[in-house]
């Protein structure tokens, strides 16, 4: 199937409607005691309905955010897509990242009443392993805090520590656990690590190999695009993966020596069976007054609006309203839709190169033929060659006849 990606990166800009998506704002709550409060920013309205003076938002705080697939794909590029003349290929690379709201939490069992997105991997991961970091600081000052009142507590034997403001935080906190954790995330360097997340963005490594060529990292599908891993490139756009080597070979320490990369926080953006991060944003002056509506986390909003969604064939059609871009939702949901749905069949392979029965294609020069392919064409190729020699022989022996022929004729005339 042939998809138009101007299209689609059109679509991916739009705003789309689900089920009851929206909810008049009752209040704003700027507290952040809870600690899931303080990593995530209030809602903010990002549309206003028809004919309504008062502003609502989107409220997905009933839905989790789900990672479905990531997927290369390699279009014939111009100029503006950075394939001009000086390229060593007419292609470019689009990156992108299927994902899913599910409703409570239900990543596991996620079947129906869900809306399914599609958005750029720069988008996808710049969001989630900002927030992802976030998490991972907070959760660590809060150990690190829980950890120092224990040992303060055993040390003067006293047991008033369990009336500090962090109890309720350090009450499920395991301080030995999450201590030895968050100090080996602290010294990883150190440990001989560098964190995978960091060279999500293309980039070029410090080292390169002897005969002087340069090569670049980035953020790359693996897996059948059920995981995202760091790998090696040759060009500055990350497009040409080369699989002949291993980035960890071109990872080094000031010292020279050779690092190994940290996968700890990275694949936490595309957990197998499990929520990437809820949509509700919990507060504790929430829990306690009724009357204050519940707030979408930010990273929902940010993916939730840069993404191209396909809902109404997942349970999203009813409640739709009409807003400011909903007509333009409307014409692009099919073609998003199919382009999902092409993206999951599988008809293209890690590197973004349409699969083709089995094979692969050639539309950059450099993807190599099957098996059956190979076996085809040398079939071809002896079977020419073979017929050719058959068609000389005949013309031999039929000219050779030939000329017998008229030799005896011409005996017999004189």
């Amino acid at each position: 199937m042939k998809l138009s990606l101007t299209l689609l990166a059109a679509a991916l800009g739009t705003s789309a409607a689900k089920k009851n998506p929206f909810a008049p704002k009752v209040s704003k709550n700027t507290a952040k005691a809870h600690m899931n409060a303080k990593l995530m920013g209030g809602a903010t309205p990002i549309r206003k309905l028809d004919g309504q003076d008062e502003e609502q938002e989107v409220d997905l705080t009933s839905y989790s955010i789900k990672f479905e697939k990531c997927q290369f794909v390699k279009q014939y590029g111009g100029e503006e897509d950075g394939g001009g003349e000086d390229m060593d290929t007419i292609l470019t690379t689009k990156r992108f990242v299927i994902f899913r709201l599910c409703p409570d939490s239900s990543c596991s069992s996620c079947t129906y009443n869900y809306g399914e997105y599609i958005v750029d991997m720069d988008t996808y991961l710049e969001a989630t392993l900002g927030y992802k970091q976030e998490v991972q600081e907070e959760y660590c000052n809060t150990c690190n805090e829980c950890y120092e009142a224990a040992a303060e507590a055993a040390a003067a034997d006293d047991d008033a520590a369990e009336e500090d403001e962090n109890a309720a935080n350090c009450a499920n906190m395991d301080t030995s656990s999450c201590y030895a954790e968050c100090q080996n995330i602290e010294n990883m360097e150190a440990n001989g690590y560098n964190d995978a997340s960091e060279f999500t963005e293309c980039q070029e490594l410090d080292y390169g190999d002897d005969d002087g060529n340069s090569y670049y990292v980035g953020a790359m599908c693996a897996s059948s695009g059920s995981r995202i891993k760091i790998g090696i490139f040759t060009d500055e756009d990350c497009s040409i993966y080369d699989d002949s080597k291993d980035v960890e070979d071109y990872m080094m320490n000031e010292d020279g020596y050779n690092m190994k990369l940290s996968y700890h926080l990275l694949k936490q953006t595309f957990a197998e069976g499990e929520c990437v991060a809820s949509c509700l944003q919990e507060d504790e002056e929430q829990n306690d007054d009724d009357d204050k509506a519940a707030e979408v986390n930010e990273l929902c909003e940010e993916l939730y609006e840069a993404a191209g969604k396909c809902e109404s064939s997942h349970g999203f059609e009813e409640g739709i309203v009409s807003y400011d871009n909903y007509d333009n939702q409307v014409r692009n949901e099919e073609l998003v839709c199919d382009f999902i749905t092409s993206l999951k069949a599988g008809h293209y392979d890690q590197t973004g190169e349409i699969v083709v029965s089995g094979g692969r294609t050639t539309l950059g020069g450099g993807a190599a033929t099957s098996g059956g392919q190979k076996f085809a064409l040398t079939f071809f190729i002896l079977g020419s060659v073979g017929l050719a020699g058959y068609a000389a022989m005949l013309h031999s022996q039929l000219t050779k006849g030939a000329k017998a022929d008229l030799s005896r004729q011409g005996g017999a005339m004189a």
